[in-house]
């Protein structure tokens, strides 16, 4: 038997799950360390962003995208046992997010944190966010690139 629990949330008002919809970042995202349970909400149909909703502090939801969707070539290289504790041994079983920033007024200067990716083991609703230290990911990727903004 499963229960519906609710949500109030000031951006999307009342929202209806149940814990099986429940994703766990045991640790925190990095600033949020209270922040540790979390719903994957669809920003809007067809759209590729999606919101990572705080259970812990409603008045909290990240903007998040797969970073593949932008930056097609984006891959983790990671040691299997940084994703030891949310049990993932198989990629083909995760989620990858990345956290979106759009500054006020500039959507176009819309940047993307490859350095901090969020694993999510879809077996088990478990998540991390890991720290990568490659230059090749920063942590403020332009989505939109320099050259697209001139045309």
């Amino acid at each position: 038997m499963t229960t519906t629990q609710t949500l109030t949330s000031p951006r999307f008002g009342t929202i209806e799950f149940e814990q099986l919809d429940v994703v766990t970042i045991s640790d925190g995202v990095l600033g949020f360390p209270d922040c540790n349970q979390f719903l994957i909400l669809q920003h809007k149909e067809g759209s590729p962003f999606r919101w990572l909703q705080s259970l812990n502090m409603p008045e909290i939801a990240f903007l998040v995208v797969e970073p593949n969707h932008f930056v097609p070539d984006y891959a983790l290289q990671v040691h299997p046992s940084q994703l030891d504790s949310i049990g993932l041994t198989d990629p083909a079983t995760s989620l990858v997010y990345t956290i979106v920033t759009i500054p006020r007024g500039n959507p176009e200067g819309m940047t993307l944190n490859l350095a901090g990716p969020i694993v999510i083991n879809v077996a088990n609703n478990q998540a991390r966010q890991l720290v990568l230290d490659d230059p090749k990911w920063p942590l403020k990727y332009p989505a939109i690139p320099p050259e697209a903004k001139a045309a």
